[in-house]
């Protein structure tokens, strides 16, 4: 097995508010992917005493430990757990009620020696590629589904985020996991994983240098590193920004199998 992350900030004046691990458990075959990419709050108080990066770790290990150790749980229920356990942390400190509480996108991927079980909530992007290259992505589009025009303020976003009707993210309330995108695949039919915040899969979505099977042969390639190297580039020719922020934290998680249809191991 080959498993792979690389991050970069959008900013070296800010944090970087994604979060990613790819773990194998020591219990046996098998293994699970989280990859977070954190909300960044408008200027000014939210409520929360905390960073987005805190919550981000604290919700990213919560979901690691959690799909790694609880094999009797759903992805979606292991999402809800997590989410309830960090809000814990900080319930007493901070108003999580307030619609800009600490929240990000989430991507979960579990496997063992039979099947590759998903989560997608939000815009982070899931890749399976199969044994024949041919490549799937699991996307959560109730943002895209969205017209732009009622996005282009924080208050006007506000009034859609986490509410029917517009999109969801993981911030304090447990119920949000059944919003996600869900499902399982034999493990026979999948050679390689892939998670993708926006800050990375731009170079699809944004500058159109690929589609996401040609993507998936940059990570196979080049890696992770390789892939946000590319990202960075077209940045860099996006003068003033023309699409969107010029930057953004970007994210890939990248996980091959050597073989299919049986239990993944550490390659070393």
């Amino acid at each position: 097995m080959r498993s792979e992350v690389a991050t970069l900030p959008g900013s070296p004046e800010r944090p970087n508010e994604d979060w990613a691990a790819a773990a194998l458990p020591a219990s046996g075959g098998g293994g699970t992917l989280v990859l977070l990419d954190g909300v960044t709050p408008p200027a000014g108080g939210v409520g929360c005493v905390h960073t987005v990066p805190w919550f981000t770790a604290r919700l990213g290990g919560a979901l690691t430990e959690l799909s790694a150790s609880r094999a009797d749980l759903t992805l979606a229920e292991i999402l809800a757990l997590a989410i309830r356990r960090t809000a814990e942390l900080h319930s007493d400190t901070c108003d999580l009620s307030h619609v800009r509480t600490p929240q990000a996108t989430v991507v979960l991927a579990r496997w063992d020696a039979t099947a590759v079980e998903h989560l997608v909530l939000s815009d982070s992007v899931l890749l399976l590629r199969a044994p024949d290259g041919a490549v799937r992505a699991v996307v959560d589009d109730r943002l895209d589904r969205i017209p732009r025009e009622a996005l282009r303020t924080h208050e006007a976003a506000d009034r859609l985020r986490n509410r029917e009707g517009g999109f969801f993210t993981a911030a304090a309330d447990p119920s949000v996991a059944e919003r996600a995108v869900t499902g399982t695949t034999p493990l026979e039919e999948v050679r390689a994983l892939a998670a993708l915040t926006d800050g990375a899969s731009r170079w699809v979505e944004r500058f159109g240098a690929g589609d996401w099977a040609e993507c998936a042969g940059v990570l196979a390639k080049e890696g992770p590193a390789g892939l946000l190297q590319r990202v960075r580039a077209l940045e860099a020719t996006d003068a003033g920004g023309r699409r969107g922020k010029r930057h953004d934290d970007a994210t890939a998680v990248y996980v091959e199998f050597r073989g299919a249809g049986v239990s993944p191991r550490s390659a070393g």
